[in-house]
Order: C-alpha cells, then sequence, then structure tokens
C-alpha cells in the first residue's frame, strides 16, 4: 500500500491542476483521509504545494532522463521523451501550470525557475538539436514548442478521464498531433 504522504501528494496534485484554489477538505477527500491526517503531514497549503513541486520535479526529472539515455538518436530521442511527459501526466501540466501563471516572470537567478528549468533541460536541449539540425519547423523556438507539448499533454490527459480514447490510441494521436505541428 502507498504511503499516505505520497497519497496525499498524488490527490494534491489531481485537485490542484484542476483547481489551484480547491479548499484542502477536497484534496483530503482524494487521498481519502480525514483532514486532521492531511495536516499532521503538511502544516499548510503552501509546505503541501511545495511538496507536490518537488515530488513532480522529480518523478518527471527522472522519467525525461531514462527516455532521454534511451537512444542516441536525436529523433528517436524527442519521441521517447514526449511518451516520458505524457505518462507524467497532470504531473507535467500541473507543474507547467504553476510556472506560468500570470503574476509569473521567469528568472533563471531564481532558486524555483532554476529547479523548473532542470526539470525539463534535457528536454529542451534536444528540441534545440533538432531546431538546429531541420529537423523540426525552423521557425518555431523552443519555447513555443514546449508549450504546445504541454498542451497536447492536457489534451491527452482530458481524453483519459473522459474515456473517450484507450490509453494506447491517445497515445498514438497525441505523437501524431505534436509531430505534424512542429513539422516531422
Amino acid at each position: 500500500m502507498k504511503d499516505t504522504e505520497q497519497s496525499i501528494i498524488e490527490a494534491a496534485i489531481l485537485i490542484f491542476n484542476e483547481d489551484l484554489s480547491a479548499p484542502l477538505e477536497k484534496v483530503a477527500d482524494q487521498a481519502q483521509v480525514t483532514r486532521r491526517t492531511l495536516h499532521r503531514y503538511f502544516k499548510d497549503r503552501k509546505e503541501l504545494m511545495d511538496k507536490c513541486q518537488k515530488e513532480i520535479r522529480r518523478a518527471c526529472a527522472v522519467a525525461m532522463f531514462n527516455a532521454y539515455n534511451t537512444t542516441e538518436n536525436p529523433r528517436e530521442r524527442l519521441e521517447a521523451m514526449f511518451y516520458a511527459g505524457l505518462d507524467c501526466g497532470s504531473k507535467n501540466t500541473f507543474l507547467h501550470k504553476l510556472h506560468t501563471l500570470h503574476d509569473h516572470k521567469h528568472q533563471t537567478a531564481d532558486e524555483a525557475c532554476s529547479k523548473y528549468d532542470h526539470t525539463f533541460e534535457l528536454w529542451k536541449g534536444n528540441l534545440q538539436l533538432l531546431l538546429t539540425e531541420g529537423v523540426i519547423n525552423q521557425g518555431m523556438t523552443v519555447d513555443w514548442i514546449h508549450n504546445f507539448f504541454q498542451s497536447v499533454v492536457m489534451v491527452f490527459i482530458n481524453s483519459q478521464q473522459k474515456g473517450t480514447l484507450g490509453r494506447a490510441e491517445a497515445r498514438e494521436l497525441a505523437w501524431f498531433s505534436f509531430s505534424k505541428g512542429i513539422g516531422i
């Protein structure tokens, strides 16, 4: 059985991805614990959000690293990393959402921004290589492609939540949409 703290973190990621201002009771309900139990592990919303971000960065960075190391071919790496991003799913989109809030100004000197950049460093580096080699439409920027990727992940998640497509079919369609969208 999963440990309680991890269950709370996963529930918070799901709930806050839909509504950043959702009450902690909703997180507790999703995790199937009481609010009191939630507060045994996290003193407040900020601490829970910080733990969520840390868990997401860890999980997504590991997934991207493993996918990156599956092949030497940058085009094949892109596809492997794309699927790793899909598998990170709501974690990936939640981290992106937190990092691109309307009042956020990205600064590489900021610790949180630096950690966010590090999470997607291999992904963006591989995108840059493919842009330089002309594999990807050179009219695009790495940031444009990264934001497009995040939107494809969100569509994938929504299709899974609504049950409109099987997982394998949705993964195929997501890759098709993304790869054609960037000119591959």
